[in-house]
């Protein structure tokens, strides 16, 4: 059976008292619509509709960046969540098989639930996904007999009875896509609200006589966030499983606690990682390698053996070697580090190329732009760059060559050989003595002014 997505991310959510739409929020660097996306695509869909409305163009251009394949459909006005998925109708045009609906503010959800979802579907006519709540306050009760889900009542309406029920709707639903919109036709507005309300076709599809049952998930995975208290509450849920996660596959974190990891980190087994290190997004840090303490990662791969930090920074583009080496205050943008290669201290190696066991001395700078463009400088193998040398892009060091403390380097050193471009030093005797007294002797005449 063809299985389509239908997400909702419509909603602008003032309680986020911000310009960026609600769906757009990060958690783990990534847009809580994202991890949406992200957990349907295990049910290979055939089709994924987003249904945006406030910050359109903001949405569809982060769901164009996940998926190109997916369609942005708009609902002009927020009248409802059965209004909302009444927008994918024209994108659904010709599809046969199910529909998932999710929830664009709902980022735990996990693939395995999703599949138990479509599952139950070869069962019944409508499936909807419920949690047992640890406080039910006012979520909808599902009204279950058995395996039958009779019907959705919500807090307001409730009886004492029906309130002390604990499984609680989540929203989210499976059904196929020619009854899905059949039974939509039916949903109207006479509410309070005058909205289309999505749980409604619960009813109308008892009413038709049609099988309607709920699938149970954890609460956990429907955790939805509707304010800043909330994004902070579901990042750190987010960053206690990820941690538990690379726990468990063998990796060493040394403060977990302290670690703040993206949504795609990959960290291979007996790796190690000291307190206090921020992984951005698109980072791959291969088995064994140690990243110290306070350091920042970014777009980058560390290969096996590779030590970081501390107080590094790789930024995007950077590609470590086996056993290479990256310093206390040592930044890295775009650039590939050779096996054993060392940039120990105090350097910025950007656009650039450097070869295995070559030493970068403290205080390198890689001059890569010139205001408008930048430029590439290539490193040898065994190459020593002494203290303090500035190498101006572009600009190329052969194999085994040297350049003095110092160095400016303007044009490219040939292999075996020693660059050395800085002034000759002159000693003037007792020109410190004078030079103070003339100095002292013109603050005393300012102070006297004044």
């Amino acid at each position: 059976m063809s299985t389509a997505l239908v997400i909702l991310a419509a909603g602008k959510g003032t309680r986020m008292n911000s310009d960026l739409p609600k769906v757009l929020h990060p958690i783990a660097h990534a847009p809580m619509l994202i991890h949406a996306m992200r957990a349907g695509v295990a049910l290979s869909p055939e089709r994924t509709v987003v249904v945006a409305g406030h910050g359109a163009d903001e949405v569809a251009k982060a769901v164009a960046d996940e998926d190109e394949t997916a369609v942005v459909a708009i609902q002009q006005e927020q009248l409802g969540t059965a209004h909302a998925v009444e927008q994918a109708r024209e994108a659904l045009d010709g599809f046969s098989g199910d529909v998932v609906v999710l929830y664009g503010d709902t980022p735990f959800l996990q693939p395995a639930t999703l599949e138990r979802m479509v599952e139950a579907r070869r069962a019944h006519d409508l499936v909807i996904l419920g949690f047992e709540a640890a406080d039910p306050a006012r979520y909808g009760r599902l009204v279950m007999q058995g395996e039958t889900l009779e019907r959705i009542v919500e807090f307001k309406d409730a009886s004492d009875e029906e309130r002390a029920i604990t499984f609680c709707n989540s929203g989210l639903m499976a059904c196929d896509a020619d009854t899905l919109f059949s039974l939509i036709d039916e949903v109207g507005n006479h509410n309070a609200s005058k909205e289309y309300y999505l749980t409604d076709v619960v009813e109308i599809a008892r009413q038709r006589g049609l099988k309607v049952t709920a699938v149970a998930c954890e609460e956990a995975q429907t955790l939805g966030v509707n304010s800043r208290p909330d994004l902070a509450a579901a990042d750190a849920v987010f960053q206690a499983r990820a941690r538990a996660e690379l726990l468990d596959l063998g990796v060493t974190l040394m403060a977990p606690e302290t670690v703040y990891l993206a949504a795609d980190t990959v960290i291979g087994r007996d790796a190690v990682i000291e307190p206090n290190v921020v992984f951005g997004p698109g980072v791959t840090v291969e088995s064994g390698a140690v990243i110290r303490s306070f350091s920042h990662l970014e777009g980058c791969h560390v290969s096996r053996g590779a030590v970081v930090g501390p107080y590094a920074r790789l930024r995007p583009g950077t590609e470590l070697a086996e056993d290479s080496r990256i310093g206390n205050f040592v930044e890295i943008k775009n650039a590939e580090i050779g096996e054993g290669a060392k940039v120990n201290h105090l350097s910025y190696i950007g656009d650039a190329s450097v070869g295995a066991a070559t030493n970068i001395g403290a205080g390198t700078i890689t001059c890569n732009y010139d205001g408008v463009m930048k430029h590439r400088t290539e490193i040898g193998e065994n190459v020593f760059v002494g203290s303090n040398t500035m190498l101006v892009a572009p600009v190329r060091l052969g194999d085994g060559a040297m350049t003095a403390t110092g160095t400016v380097v303007t044009r490219d050193v040939e292999a075996d050989a020693l660059a050395v471009a800085r002034a000759r030093q002159e000693n003037k005797p007792g020109y410190a003595r004078k030079l103070f007294e003339m100095l002292k002797a013109k603050k005393a005449r300012r102070e006297k002014r004044a």
